[in-house]
C-alpha cells in the first residue's frame, strides 16, 4: 500500500509519514458526514456564510505556517505559496458574500394560472479528490461553495501533502465549521470507490490525471453519481503579428513557469505567427532566463523543485525524447547532480507529432514554441490536442483576438493575459480536460438539487 508522506522535494528528505485510514475509519467518516448533513443543511444560509467568512479570516491569520507547509511538501516558492493561501481565503469570502444571490429562489413564468418556483438545495455528502500542485486552492474551490450551499465534504488529498491537508482542515474547524461537515480522509483508491458506491454519497469532484478521472467517472457512472472532473491541459498561447511582443513574452514566461510549471492552465504551447516569430522567441528566451531555480524558502526564488524526483524524471524523459528526435533547445534542458527535484526553465522548438512532447502534457517548466504561417494555422495547431482547458491570445486588436478566441476548443480564453484564477471566474474545460465547472456562480450549482414547486 502506498503511503501518505511529506517528502521535501528540495532535498529528498522524508519529513513525516502517516497511516492510511482503516476501513472502519472510512465507514465512520461517512456515517459522521451523512449525519452532519441533516444538521448543517438546516442552519440558516447566513450562518453558513458567516462560517465561510471566518474561514477566510483564519486562513489569512495563518498565512505563514500554511505557506511554509506548501514549500516543505511540494516545493512551492514561498512568495507563491502566500499567494495561494490568499486565493483560498478570497474564495471562501466570495461565496460568503454572494451565496444569498446565487441561491435565491427562481420564479418561473408559467403557462396558465398559478405560480412556479425553482429552489436550490444541497444534496448530501460529497467526496473531493484533490491534487498536490495547489493543496489549498483546489480544496477551496470545491469545498467553499458546497459547504455554503449546505453539503458536507469528505476530502481525500494527495498522498504527498498530508500536513497541508490536515492544516487546512484545522483552519476550517477553528473558524467554526463542524468537524463532521468537512473530514480530511487518508483513504486509498479501493476505499474511495466503495464510498462513491454508497447511496449516502451524492457526488464526487476530482482534479487529477486523465486515468484517475476515468476511473472515478466509471465507478460514479455505475452508481448514478454526479461528477465534476478537472483533468489537465496543454494550453496554447497564441501571439499574433500585431501583438505587444514584450508583454507577450513576459506573459508567456509567467504563464509557463509560475508554480514551477505545475499548473493545468500553464501556457505550455506557444504558437507564434511567422512574421514576428524570431523577435518574439528572442524576447521569450530572455524572459525565461530570469526564472532561475533556487531554495523555495528564499523570497527571491521563482522556480522551486518539481513535486518529486519521479515528476522531474518524467519531464526530463519527455524533453530528452523531443531532443533526440530533432527538437531545438533554446534554453535549459540540462540538470546537474545537486540534490532535489530541480529542473531548469526550458524552451524547445521544432516539436513534431512523432515526439511525446507534442501530445502529452508537460507538467513542469518546459515550453514548446511553434512557428505558424497565419491565424488559421494557429487555430488548427491550438485545437490539435485531446485537451481543451484554457488558452491565451495576444494581439493589438482586441476584436481580432475575440474572433480568434471563438474558434478555440477550450473552456476558457484569455486575451492579452495568461490564465489567472479568481473566485468570480468559472473554471473548467472541454474534451479530455474534464466535465463541469468550479468557481463563480456555476460552482455552487454543480452539486445542488434544483427543486421545482408548482402551484396551479
Amino acid at each position: 500500500m502506498r503511503r501518505y508522506a511529506s517528502v521535501n522535494p528540495a532535498t529528498g528528505e522524508t519529513v513525516a509519514e502517516f497511516a492510511h485510514a482503516t476501513d472502519a475509519e472510512v465507514d465512520e467518516a461517512l456515517d459522521r458526514a451523512d449525519a452532519e448533513f441533516g444538521r448543517w443543511r438546516r442552519r440558516e444560509l447566513a450562518d453558513r456564510a458567516a462560517v465561510a467568512t471566518r474561514i477566510g479570516a483564519v486562513l489569512r491569520e495563518r498565512t505563514e505556517p500554511l505557506a511554509e507547509l506548501l514549500t516543505l511538501e511540494m516545493g512551492k516558492p514561498i512568495a507563491q505559496a502566500r499567494v495561494e493561501v490568499d486565493l483560498a481565503a478570497r474564495i471562501f469570502e466570495y461565496y460568503a458574500e454572494h451565496a444569498a444571490e446565487f441561491l435565491a429562489d427562481e420564479e418561473i413564468e408559467v403557462a396558465g394560472s398559478g405560480t412556479a418556483v425553482v429552489k436550490t438545495e444541497p444534496v448530501g455528502a460529497l467526496i473531493g479528490i484533490m491534487p498536490w500542485n495547489f493543496p489549498y486552492y483546489q480544496v477551496a474551490r470545491f469545498a467553499a461553495p458546497n459547504l455554503v450551499l449546505g453539503n458536507t465534504v469528505l476530502l481525500k488529498h494527495a498522498r504527498s501533502c498530508p500536513q497541508s491537508a490536515a492544516a487546512i482542515a484545522a483552519a476550517f474547524h477553528e473558524a467554526g465549521l463542524p468537524h463532521d461537515a468537512y473530514i480530511d480522509l487518508r483513504a486509498d483508491n479501493a476505499q474511495i470507490a466503495r464510498l462513491i458506491a454508497d447511496p449516502r454519497v451524492h457526488g464526487v469532484s476530482l482534479t487529477g490525471s486523465e486515468g484517475a478521472g476515468a476511473a472515478v467517472a466509471e465507478v460514479a457512472g455505475r452508481h448514478m453519481k454526479k461528477v465534476v472532473l478537472e483533468l489537465g491541459g496543454s494550453d496554447a498561447l497564441i501571439v499574433l503579428d500585431d501583438a505587444d511582443l514584450d508583454a507577450a513574452a513576459a506573459g508567456a514566461a509567467a504563464g509557463r513557469f509560475f508554480n514551477t510549471g505545475q499548473a493545468c492552465t500553464s501556457a505550455k504551447r506557444v504558437i507564434v505567427l511567422d512574421s514576428v516569430y524570431d523577435e518574439f522567441l528572442e524576447k521569450y528566451v530572455a524572459e525565461a532566463a530570469g526564472w532561475t531555480t533556487g531554495d523555495p524558502r528564499d523570497e527571491a526564488t521563482r522556480l522551486g523543485p518539481l513535486s518529486s524526483l519521479a515528476a522531474r524524471d518524467e519531464l526530463r524523459a519527455q524533453v530528452d525524447d523531443a531532443v533526440a528526435k530533432g527538437a531545438t533547445v533554446h534554453l535549459g534542458a540540462e540538470i546537474d547532480d545537486a540534490p532535489g527535484a530541480f529542473y531548469p526553465a526550458t524552451i524547445l522548438s521544432g516539436i513534431t507529432p512523432d515526439m511525446v512532447a507534442y501530445g502529452e502534457e508537460l507538467f513542469g517548466p518546459a515550453a514548446a514554441v511553434h512557428r505558424v504561417v497565419d491565424e488559421d494555422a494557429a487555430v488548427a495547431l491550438a485545437n490539435d490536442t485531446r485537451f481543451g482547458l484554457s488558452a491565451a491570445v495576444f494581439s493589438g486588436d482586441v476584436e481580432r483576438a475575440k474572433r480568434l478566441a471563438d474558434r478555440l476548443d477550450t473552456g476558457m480564453v484569455w486575451i492579452n493575459s495568461v490564465s489567472r484564477s479568481s473566485p468570480e471566474l468559472p473554471f473548467g474545460g472541454v474534451k479530455a480536460s474534464g466535465i463541469g465547472r468550479e468557481l463563480g456562480s456555476f460552482g455552487i450549482h454543480e452539486f445542488a438539487n434544483k427543486k421545482l414547486i408548482r402551484i396551479p
